[in-house]
């Protein structure tokens, strides 16, 4: 499975396509009204640190709130090394940002596999005021060069973090295990499988299930892993889970066994959300899922088959 269409929203802003409206001569909208996706064309005559210079110079970027990183080589995978410097050097010309998306790519433009991700550590250190932070890409091993990374560090104001890779390397929930997040609220993990680089296993998991760290988050996404069911029996007695406010496990290899687990263990009738979308429950046990947590939105879109031998996360290659 892929990733099939970019975001339209992020930081709480309509995605503005910045190189196109510019090629189309359309006009801008406000600094602060849109989140500003910067992106080449695969295969096209076109160069993203020119384009990262071009909307420096058209933008009033001390307004711009957040910024998306779509597609930055025309001419197939390349490190995400030079885009992450030309960012980080315009850092005193975005005082105001506080939403970076890194990544924003389809499986038209690079699959996930192919997306040269390297450590975005320097980001947080960078921008010291960012509250949302999300990373799409791959491992070392999938997609060559430095991989998707991460090292312990300490952010005061990051409120909502996401790593989206088809196989997550270990060291990148081990490194925010190992963080100061004080702010945190929302964390979410992309797993992915063995074949395409993800080394994370459910131990790597537990710091964020024992309810020790992050005392502020209200919001955990555990996704796209083959272990589904063994991260859902996990959950179900894990002490963080009472003070969540929503809880996605979607994206996975989660059947009725996984289902079962969740529904036995501690109550989760004071959630508001529950994902599961992308799923292989029977019928019965999503009924019963309804019945049982009457006041959550439950997700249970993009239903397999329960009896199909062959099943996959939503998103690996």
């Amino acid at each position: 499975m892929t990733v099939n269409n970019h975001i339209e929203e992020f930081h709480g802003l309509p995605v503005f396509d910045f190189v196109a409206a510019v090629d189309e001569g359309a006009a801008l909208p406000e600094p602060a009204a849109a989140a500003w996706k910067i992106a080449v064309e695969f295969e096209a005559d076109q160069d993203w640190a020119t384009r990262w210079q071009q909307f420096l110079e058209r933008v009033d970027t001390a307004r711009v709130t957040a910024v998306v990183v779509g597609e930055w080589s025309q001419d197939g995978p390349e490190s995400f090394a030079g885009p992450l410097a030309a960012i980080l050097g315009a850092a005193d010309r975005l005082p105001a940002l506080r939403g970076l998306f890194i990544g924003d790519i389809t499986y038209e433009e690079n699959e996930i596999s192919w997306i040269q991700m390297v450590d975005v550590t320097p980001v947080l250190t960078t921008f010291p005021l960012l509250t949302e932070l999300v990373v799409r890409g791959a491992s070392d091993e999938s997609g060559g060069g430095e991989g998707i990374s991460l090292r312990p560090v300490r952010h005061e104001h990051l409120r909502a973090l996401r790593f989206e890779s088809g196989g997550l390397p270990s060291e990148v929930p081990k490194a925010v295990a190992a963080s100061e997040l004080p702010a945190l609220e929302r964390l979410e993990f992309w797993l992915g499988v063995a074949g395409y680089g993800g080394t994370t296993r459910l131990a790597d998991l537990e710091p964020f299930l024992d309810g020790a760290r992050f005392p502020a988050l209200r919001h955990l996404g555990l996704q796209n892993s083959e272990i589904e069911d063994e991260i859902a029996a996990a959950v179900a007695h894990a002490p963080v889970v009472p003070r969540l406010e929503s809880l996605n496990l979607s994206m996975g290899v989660f059947t009725d066994q996984g289902a079962t687990a969740l529904l036995e263990g501690q109550p989760l009738t004071h959630l508001k959300s529950l994902d599961l979308h992308h799923h292989y429950l029977t019928d019965a046990m999503q009924q019963r899922l309804r019945e049982s947590l009457p006041g959550a939105v439950i997700d249970l879109s993009g239903a397999g088959r329960p009896d199909d031998q062959w099943r996959y996360v939503a998103v690996a290659e």
